[in-house]
């Protein structure tokens, strides 16, 4: 019988109190609390090359950990920047699970309206899938004993996504949103060697530079393998219809796998959408982009 851990306040006192304690050299820097934030994070800003980011709650527990062990191995093989671990903080002062500290990565989070060229951006994303889906097997990266890699599958996301749709009936056409659900079940599933995936493959974790070029991919917290169909969502939340094609063409996606990236990219956007619109209009904004973007695609491949 597992006990829930009640999640912590964390507040800058605690985090400077936190890094003074375990990470001396750095305490004297100056500390700032970024916001929002993220979902599953707290975030602060220490000084002006490095980042600490603390877990909200449980369910974010062993993403810091996760990522001290991966990102070191598989960055060299990637062609896009991704985060450096520096740290990795332990539980103190009544904090209750790991955290990190991370090198800091400028970049302004990716947007429709900020790329300045989204069929590059398109191509540029699908070049970072291919490198990471190619990348060698677990074992063969890991000089030893390593943390469970895996994925959920879609259908563990049925019986929430099926309460989201019948909730947001009105907002949009559920029997549409029924319909994308449902032929994404009855897919083939993925039936090849499983490949690596970042597992959150999204806006908010891409960043873009001033001139709108993509710079880096953050929040490996969901890195995996299995089915690539996960990664997918990005084809939703982020390109325009010319720059979905071009993405698709450059990852040669099958029908069956494109089906289920379209329906983690419903799935995601209806829970974020339940979750955040009521209390956020930029949240609001884009998954109801992202859901309109999933019908619209579902639409017009099947007539």
């Amino acid at each position: 019988m597992s006990i829930e851990v009640p999640a912590p306040v964390v507040d800058t006192a605690l985090v400077r109190r936190l890094i003074a304690a375990q990470f001396p050299r750095w305490a004297r820097l100056p500390l700032t609390r970024l916001k929002p934030g993220g979902s599953d994070h707290v975030i602060h800003r220490l000084g002006s090359e490095l980042s600490v980011r603390l877990p909200r709650g449980d369910w974010a527990v062993g993403q810091a950990e996760a990522e001290h062990f991966w990102l070191p191995r598989i960055a060299p093989l990637l062609p896009v920047a991704v985060p450096e671990p520096l740290a990795l903080g332990t539980p103190a002062l009544g904090y209750p699970w790991p955290w990190a500290v991370t090198r800091w990565i400028e970049g302004e989070t990716a947007s429709v309206e900020g790329l300045a060229d989204p069929r590059r951006t398109a191509r540029e994303l699908a070049g970072f899938l291919t490198a990471l889906q190619g990348l060698p097997h677990a074992d063969e990266l890991a000089p030893g004993p390593h943390p469970g890699l895996g994925g959920s599958p879609l259908s563990a996301r049925d019986h929430a996504t099926r309460r989201a749709i019948a909730a947001l009936d009105g907002v949009f056409d559920a029997r549409a949103l029924t319909e994308v659900w449902d032929s994404a079940l009855a897919a083939p599933a993925w039936d090849r060697p499983p490949v690596w995936f970042h597992g959150d493959f999204h806006t908010g974790n891409l960043l873009l530079t001033a001139d709108g070029r993509l710079s880096s991919v953050i929040d490996f917290g969901g890195l995996g393998m299995g089915d690539p169909a996960v990664d997918l969502t990005v084809a939703w939340t982020l390109l325009t219809p010319a720059a979905r094609r071009d993405f698709r063409a450059a990852l040669g996606v099958d029908d069956a796998t494109w089906e289920r990236g379209r329906a983690w990219a419903l799935t995601g956007g209806l829970g974020a959408y339940l979750s955040y619109a009521a209390t956020s209009p930029a949240v609001a904004a884009q998954t109801h982009r992202q859901i309109t973007e999933v019908l619209t695609d579902h639409t017009d491949r099947t007539g």
